[in-house]
């Protein structure tokens, strides 16, 4: 018993020294995320066209909070995801996308996708809920306007 206590003890002081990768001089080689500050995020089942897209529009609005990940997702598996998460929506209402907060991940139903200037808008809102923290959508709409002021001025002068 003893010596399985002194093994654990061991291994766990030990274990911080070999987290992560290092160089030739043994000094540890930061990621971009760590780099950053952890402003790295993943895009996940999109399209190269729907991520490279995603991640222009975010470049473009500036948010003050960025996902962890943003998940494109088909409508069967965002209509379970969403029961998962227990989601409300209003009767009579759908939603394309939605944001959970303590994950701070993006959910888009791929199959709702319907223009590139129709993701951007509700990118925003859905990024306006993290800024905000909130789950309330006017709250998240206040944000989200300086988001879309940004995106619409991108697309003039893109033209």
């Amino acid at each position: 018993m003893k010596q399985e206590i002194l093994t654990a003890v061991l291994m766990l002081g030990f274990m911080p020294a070999s987290w992560g990768q290092t160089d030739g001089d043994g000094k540890l080689v930061k990621t971009e995320a760590s780099v950053t500050g952890g402003s790295s995020y993943t895009v996940l089942g999109a399209t190269p066209q729907e991520e490279e897209l995603v991640r222009t529009q975010i470049q473009v609005m500036q948010p003050e909070v960025l996902p962890l990940r943003i998940i494109f997702v088909p409508h069967w598996k965002y209509v379970e995801t969403a029961r998962i998460f227990q989601l409300h929506v209003p009767a009579g209402f759908t939603s394309a996308m939605f944001t959970h907060l303590p994950s701070r991940s993006v959910f888009i139903d791929s199959d709702r996708y319907e223009s590139d200037d129709s993701l951007g808008y509700w990118v925003a809102h859905e990024l306006g809920h993290l800024a905000a923290n909130s789950a309330n959508e006017s709250d998240a709409d206040k944000v989200a306007r300086e988001y879309r002021k940004r995106l619409k001025q991108a697309r003039t002068e893109w033209r």
